[in-house]
């Protein structure tokens, strides 16, 4: 479907980066380019993006040019669009929400003896660019001889603060190599930038062009101010930029502003090992409410800080952050030396993506680039926020109290289709509905279930009371009320909820799929608890004993299809009755099926995009025998193709639960290295944020069988053949535990809070200030089950010194 066509394009065939040589090392904690690939820029650039959660910055180079994509974003900063119809109808939303690319601050543009520096011309000596995930920061080394012969060193380093929200810096040195050069560096502001082709449709590209009107410029010193109002959205913002300049004694400096330009000009004359250093501070700040003034003094009082704060205390700040994050956080694997680097860089964009977001969304890309128009989706509560409350708890609670801060827009959503309580929307920037395909927009009410799960998981984990009284207990209300009239009791009193959309896009509008209703049974149960913990807050949401009671009525009598024919679960209603795809006529080149098939094809064939039923045996696995896990496994194993980058890693989680080691080791490698490999070519739109949860989750829970749920902790560990040990730390209830696996044994530590009681393949045990070890049984061996022709997931060699792909 059009909504969600982007994620798609990958495939066995189609699984594999278009490079004849890495373009990144594998190292523990770095991602480093050793040499600049223009071919690969776009990609680099979601790669190297640094972001805090409010403000993200692609990686482009310094000097602006070349780029594949610039980009420069703040949480929520959006521009209105109209969503096109061909045929309108009631409750379909009229207009859209797209981030836009707002004023680059990221600009040092250096001329040698009046040539540009520009990798494209002169002789390019060196090329290096490191993320450096420890510290923080994007370096990158450049020896570069202009077309005149001048040979310059430039050394530039940047960062997004973890600690001082609103502030990014750049710390730039140029040195002269061999022979005196005259310099001169421009570091701007440039608002309205040109980007490359914004899509096929002419009113998106007209709503996207130019969209900053400018309300302020101001230079003064080294400080450069600019205000901008997006044009259609109202919203304003603000940027400014300040500087610490150091070198030769004869310097001049002049600064300078117009409506989308300011600019500070350094000249100087460099002796050979001279060298201009240039600390830029930038400072961004928006607001739908805040007046001119006030955003001005607010960037202004932000630059304040950070100089005051230094280029060096900046740094100090981020690694002492980043330290006290990897702390309860780190994931080690020994075997494989591309997954070890990719968990930690998945972490390590995750937390950027909700560090400092502080109740606002997380979108689907991050801030890395303008994906899916930087909406957020149910991805961010299904697979981003296990990954934060049980490592940056704190990072997942402002999530929800974002998805609270919008219940009004949700609670009107329902009332125009004709609910109760509150329809959060598929896909949003501010909490509106912004999808035009309403299979999903209207139908994946499935939304709603995955914010009660996140709500229930995180107070399971933290104990967060607080939390629970002023934003749980409301999202889990209004949540169990959108079940209660969507849903009805038949006349065998059975409880189902027909005419919705589940996860799978390649079925839609179905009775009964087996995951909503789950995670809805779970929804309903979880508001009834909270509301009897909470009689007096429940009474005043208007909950009375026979609202509780009702919930209770319709968990207890939620359908749950089986197919005693078959011995499985069909996805949904009549699932397992459809006629199969035919997997075998279908060629390589015709996936994704959504970009080559009608849809009513695809929705009255057993075809999954993406795991639905199993996603529903990994988040509600209580719900399933261990040989009906097994069973269901291995039959959608055959109909699933893959054409969505959500689905590897809950096939991985549950492959690793029903004993299919080697083949969870394929499927993590697929979510793990979805963005270094660019494996579905299209990571210069923005990096996977919900795929690299999946490399979390595929090590965590799926080979360290992690499970947690009122109030117990469970581990079922086992490795695959390709990974001699797999340690993980993990933060709960207070308590900071390190888990390390080895082939025949796991060892728990406790290494911070009170005793706890843990379960061990279904064994029970007290950890307290000793390290436990625990036997691990060999996995019983099961056949292989297959998947459609030409969708297998590449082999995971064992030798972690062969690239997969």
């Amino acid at each position: 479907m059009s909504d969600r066509s982007e994620e798609s394009g990958q495939g066995s065939q189609s699984l594999q980066a278009d490079v004849d040589r890495p373009v990144y090392t594998v190292e523990e904690w770095c991602v480093t380019e050793p040499e600049l690939r223009l071919d690969r820029l776009p990609q680099s650039e979601s790669v190297f993006a640094l972001s805090n959660g409010h403000l993200g910055l692609r990686g482009n180079l310094d000097e602006g040019e070349p780029h594949g994509l610039p980009g420069s974003y703040l949480n929520s900063f959006y521009e209105l669009r109209p969503l096109p119809y061909a045929e309108a109808g009631y409750g379909y939303p009229e207009s859209g929400q797209t981030i836009i690319n707002v004023t680059n601050g990221k600009l040092i543009r250096l001329l040698v003896d009046d040539e540009p520096f520009d990798v494209r011309y002169g002789r390019l000596h060196s090329h290096r660019r490191q993320l450096d995930m420890r510290a923080g920061t994007l370096t990158r080394t450049v020896e570069w001889t202009s077309p005149a012969d001048k040979r310059v060193k430039i050394t530039s380093v940047r960062m997004v603060s973890l600690k001082q929200r609103a502030i990014a810096a750049i710390c730039y040195d140029v040195e002269a190599v061999g022979d005196p050069v005259r310099i001169v560096a421009q570091s701007e502001l440039v608002a309205n930038e040109s980007l490359p082709d914004l899509g096929k449709d002419p009113r998106v590209a007209a709503a996207l062009e130019s969209p900053l009107v400018s309300e302020e410029h101001v230079a003064n010193g080294t400080k450069v101010i600019l205000v901008h109002r997006a044009r259609e959205s109202g919203l304003r913002m603000a940027a400014g930029m300040s500087h610490d300049i150091e070198g030769p004694n004869e310097m001049a400096c002049e600064s300078e502003s117009s409506p989308d330009v300011g600019r500070l000009t350094v000249s100087t004359r460099l002796e050979p090992g001279q060298r201009l250093r240039i600390v830029k501070y930038l400072a961004y700040g928006w607001s739908s409410q805040r007046s001119r003034p006030a955003l001005h003094d607010q960037v202004v009082a932000a630059l304040a800080g950070a100089r005051h704060t230094g280029w060096d205390g900046l740094v100090a700040q981020q690694r002492a952050y980043l330290d006290e994050f990897w702390r309860g956080a780190d994931v080690e694997v020994d075997g494989d030396s591309e997954i070890q680097q990719a968990v930690r860089f998945g972490l390590f964009h995750i937390l950027q993506a909700g560090a400092r977001a502080e109740r606002r969304m997380i979108p689907a890309k991050g801030l890395t680039g303008p994906g899916y128009d930087g909406h957020t989706f149910w991805d961010t509560e299904t697979f981003v926020l296990p990954v934060l409350t049980y490592t940056h708890p704190r990072s997942a609670a402002d999530a929800l109290a974002w998805r609270h801060m919008t219940l009004p827009l949700a609670r009107e959503r329902a009332e125009q289709l004709g609910l109760a309580g509150a329809a959060f929307p598929w896909r949003t920037i501010r909490g509106q509905e912004c999808s035009g395909y309403w299979p999903a927009g209207t139908a994946a009410f499935h939304i709603n279930a995955s914010i009660a799960d996140a709500v229930v998981r995180y107070i399971d984990a933290t104990e967060d009371e607080r939390f629970e009284r002023e934003v749980g207990l409301e999202l889990l209300v209004c949540t169990a009320r959108l079940w209660r009239r969507l849903g009805h009791h038949d006349l065998e009193g059975v409880f189902r909820i027909d005419g919705v959309t589940g996860p799978d896009e390649y079925t839609a509008i179905v009775d009964n799929n087996v995951y909503t209703n789950l995670m809805a049974r779970r929804n309903l149960r979880a508001a009834a608890e909270v509301a009897m913990n909470h009689p007096d807050l429940a009474a005043d949401l208007g909950v009375s004993t026979e609202e509780t009671a009702s919930w209770r009525d319709a968990a207890s009598a939620m359908l749950i299809p089986y197919d005693e024919r078959m011995g499985v679960h069909p996805q949904s209603s009549g699932f397992t009755n459809h006629s199969r795809w035919n997997f075998a006529a279908t060629k390589a080149e015709h996936y994704p099926l959504l970009l080559n098939f009608p849809y009513f094809d695809l929705y009255r064939k057993q075809v999954v995009k993406q795991a639905d039923l199993v996603l529903a045996m990994h988040l509600c696995g209580d719900a399933f025998t261990d040989e009906q896990k097994a069973r269901n496994f291995d039959y959608y194993e055959g109909i699933t193709v893959r054409d969505s980058s959500l689905s590897a890693q809950t096939q991985a989680v549950l492959a690793a639960e029903v004993g299919q080691l080697e083949l969870a080791h394929d499927y993590l490698a697929e979510t793990a290295l979805l963005d270094l490999h660019d494996l579905a070519h299209n990571t210069r739109d923005g990096l996977h944020i919900a795929s690299m949860a999946g490399s979390w989750s595929g090590l965590v829970a799926g080979f360290g069988g992690m499970r947690a749920g009122h109030g117990s902790l469970r581990f079922a560990p086992r490795l695959p053949s390709g990974m001699s040990r797999l340690a993980f730390r993990m933060r709960y209830r207070d308590r900071l535990l390190l888990v390390t696996i080895r082939t025949h044994a796991a060892t728990y530590e406790l290494l911070e809070g009170a005793e706890i009681e843990l379960v061990h393949h279904g064994e029970r045990f007290t950890l307290v200030d000793k390290p436990v070890e625990m036997d691990i049984s060999p996995v019983p061996s099961r056949p292989r089950p297959s998947q459609p022709v030409g969708r297998e997931p590449l082999p995971r060699r064992a030798d972690p010194s062969v690239r997969t792909n």
